[in-house]
């Protein structure tokens, strides 16, 4: 018979799965059940000292015994006493919860004592879900939710140890949302409890792919704080820092030719417009030289005109014989012309010289 009413605890335990025990032994005592699940109440240390006792919820007498023997049981569909003086609860319900007292009687049945205890029912934490995501400047905000589950408190721990403020950006270790910073990593548990059950929730987390640098950038401005590192062009070859991780100053490594391209490139392109400048002068000069006419090029004018000879006349001259000469031919005396503005020049007989 023993062991058939053990199977069945036993079955009752793997259905409903959860379990509390309560030390009902002292007055006020405060228990707790799960919802759907089984309490265990310690009443009394020994049964055997005490002839008669009494049970009560409120004011209805859910068990008596007398001389260690069960004379009523109002719940023994689910109820159980043994000698070690437990009373058991199973299948709780939430009109379990209350005020239970127990009463004490001597061997001639006169009163001898009583204290009180109240029992709460409370929904276990059934499952425990864990979300996290990285926000725009590296830090990772995490969720943590439960179903099921009255008045649920939350807990935190990082590598087995609670959370720090250093670790943590916003929220604390008793929020069910917290937002971590951007170096933080490692296995992050999230617990879920109440007074009838604790139930934690695990993820490996890892950081959000930024690093901290503090370097100067190649244009010579001071950059401080966390960059995403994949796509870091600011500063190259991280140095370890007083963090203890690769989030440190950085400096760049790259050629000084690269680090001084628009330097570079602004002197080039001054001697290149002084070229260009030098290589126009020297031609303007070049074609006014080539305009000018060669010594030669005037010998082979005159050449033109052999015979021809420029004879200038004085002013207020009278009269003037002009003779040209070429062969046997003269010029006669010329009537007097008005006085000459200018040189006159007098081509006669001119022939080219062959």
């Amino acid at each position: 018979m023993e062991a058939a009413v053990g199977l069945l605890l036993v079955l009752l335990r793997v259905s409903h799965g959860v379990e509390t025990h309560c030390d009902g032994r002292r007055d006020g005592a405060q228990c707790y059940g799960p919802l759907g699940g089984t309490v265990n109440i310690q009443l009394m240390d020994n049964t055997s000292e005490i002839p008669k006792y009494e049970f009560l919820k409120e004011s209805l007498k859910i068990l008596a015994v007398r001389n260690n023997e069960v004379i009523s049981n109002t719940i023994r569909e689910r109820a159980l006493f043994n000698s070690r003086g437990t009373f058991r609860i199973n299948n709780l319900s939430s009109t379990d919860s209350g005020k239970y007292t127990l009463e004490t009687f001597d061997s001639d049945g006169r009163f001898s004592g009583r204290w009180t205890l109240r029992l709460f029912i409370q929904a276990p934490v059934s499952s425990v879900l864990l979300v996290s995501e990285c926000l725009s400047q590296g830090e990772r905000r995490v969720s943590c939710s439960s179903e099921g589950g009255d008045s649920p408190q939350y807990s935190w721990t990082l590598d087995g140890r609670t959370l720090t403020d250093a670790e943590l950006l916003s929220g604390n270790n008793k929020t069910n949302n917290i937002t971590l910073k951007q170096h933080v990593s490692g296995h992050l548990v999230c617990s879920v409890r109440n007074d009838v059950s604790d139930v934690p929730k695990e993820e490996m987390i890892s950081t959000c792919g930024f690093i901290f640098i503090n370097c100067t950038s190649v244009n010579g401005t001071q950059i401080s704080g966390w960059v995403y590192e994949a796509n870091n062009t600011l500063c190259t070859q991280p140095k370890q820092t007083s963090m203890g991780k690769d989030y440190g100053t950085t400096i760049s490594d790259e050629p000084w030719y690269i680090r001084n391209l628009p330097l570079i490139g602004g002197v080039l392109s001054v001697l290149v417009i002084f070229l260009v400048v030098g290589v126009a002068v020297i031609c303007a000069r070049r074609k006014k030289q080539n305009s000018k006419p060669t010594k030669k090029e005037e010998e082979d004018d005159q050449e033109v005109f052999p015979d021809a000879k420029f004879v200038k006349r004085q002013a207020n001259q009278a009269e003037k014989k002009v003779e040209v000469e070429y062969g046997q031919v003269k010029s006669a005396k010329r009537p007097r012309k008005p006085k000459p503005t200018g040189t006159d020049c007098v081509y006669a007989n001119v022939h080219k010289v062959r």
